[in-house]
């Protein structure tokens, strides 16, 4: 199908598109990599008067690795995270996790912002940004403010960010001991049947820390402290990995779809995350 008819703005600053997201209110939509956006406005399911393209704001763009600190510019791509040395070097459980998101043609032009900004449960940087404690920075007609990923999401589509505000970047501190993204989907290029994403810190053959956060098994992804705290202290064997499936299972609420009923969907979870934790652990 083809989209309606829709004014197209190209600004070349934050400053810009935040002036024309508050001046068109509700008719006014931001596209970084348009693969949800375009494809719902095709079939008419989403009605935009006027496109904000952001492909013009050199400000949006660019990965810095400081120190201990990791920025990534909203309109980075998912295959500038695989090809940038540093953030490989720095967080490789970027690279991992981005390597698994739809195709070599989607990674080429799907975004960062994009990924995490519009609330799709089935998304795979949410749940990761969770898992690294990541903090997102909002742009908007009263300046900048801070949000934790772990709190941004409401309900599947709806999050935190306001409708005249944009996602400009994402920080999180450079992840310390082993990490693993295991993903499990029907086919290449689809959302996760199921996916974990887990880090994990050991001392004297000890789990000193660890972080776990799930994809597609909520309206909203899942950062589950509970199976977390199940393995601090423990030496990662068989019961402790136990444990945390089982507080992980708590903590879900997937819904039958065509990607299997939730007795399956709890059975690929729990699959899932304890492989996550075996390689995590394995790479600590």
């Amino acid at each position: 199908m083809i989209p309606g008819s829709f004014d197209y703005h190209r600004p070349d600053s934050v400053d810009a598109a935040v002036a024309l997201l508050a001046k068109y209110g509700d008719e006014a939509r931001a596209i970084a990599g348009g693969h949800s956006l375009i494809p719902m406005m095709k079939l008419r399911m989403a009605e935009v008067a006027h496109l904000v393209d952001l492909q013009g704001i050199g400000d949006l763009k660019g990965i810095k690795v400081d120190g201990g600190t990791i920025t990534i510019g909203a309109m980075v791509t998912q295959h500038e995270l695989i090809a940038d040395e540093a953030l490989a070097k720095s967080a490789p459980i970027i690279r991992e996790a981005a390597l698994q998101i739809a195709d070599p043609q989607v990674r080429y032009v799907g975004t960062v912002g994009g990924n995490v900004a519009n609330g799709d449960p089935g998304n795979d940087m949410p749940g990761l940004m969770q898992c690294l404690d990541a903090t997102y920075v909002l742009a908007g007609p009263d300046g900048t403010r801070e949000v934790a990923a772990r709190e941004f999401y409401e309900a599947a589509y709806f999050t935190a960010r306001s409708d005249d505000e944009l996602l400009v970047s994402v920080r999180f501190a450079a992840p310390q001991g082993g990490y693993a993204y295991e993903k499990q989907k029907r086919k290449i290029g689809d959302y996760a049947t199921a996916a974990a994403a887990v880090l994990i810190g050991k001392d004297g053959g000890k789990c000193s820390s660890a972080s776990i956060a799930m994809t597609n098994l909520s309206d909203t992804p899942v950062c589950c402290d509970a199976a977390a705290g199940a393995l601090v202290g423990s030496s990662l064997d068989g019961a402790a990995l136990d444990a945390a499936v089982a507080a992980m299972q708590e903590a879900i609420d997937p819904q039958e779809d065509n990607r299997g009923p939730v007795d399956f969907k709890r059975h690929v979870a729990g699959v899932m995350l304890r492989r996550a934790i075996e390689r995590a652990a394995s790479r600590a």
